[in-house]
């Protein structure tokens, strides 16, 4: 078989097997909750959008891996730490502490707003 027809082929296989996965998906989510509308069952199991943690989450996650970006090429350019571990350790460093502030901003949001 020749490269371009088995790239294409490879190319509309994943393609496919993507979106049968994500088609599974939504047409059993929405059965699931037909099925709970249809017994006239509470709506709690649908989740609630809370857009304003996932973005601070993310958010903080983005910048904090960009921090690590710029941290490891600073300590390649004037440290001499080697590249690979310089951008890893700093990436993985400031990603996990931007994680674990959102974290503390979002416990502590929750627990003012409940007093």
């Amino acid at each position: 078989m020749q490269e371009v027809t088995r790239d294409a082929v490879v190319s509309l296989a994943a393609f496919a097997a993507v979106f049968g996965m994500v088609y599974v998906f939504l047409m059993t989510r929405h059965r699931e909750r037909m099925t709970i509308l249809e017994k006239n069952l509470t709506t709690s199991p649908f989740p609630r959008a809370n857009y304003g943690a996932s973005t601070l989450k993310y958010g903080l996650f983005l910048v904090g891996i960009s921090v690590g970006f710029l941290l490891g090429w600073v300590l390649y350019n004037n440290c001499g730490v080697d590249e690979a571990t310089g951008y890893l350790s700093m990436v993985c460093l400031f990603g996990g502490l931007s994680l674990i502030i959102s974290y503390f901003i979002l416990h502590n949001k929750k627990n003012s707003s409940a007093n």
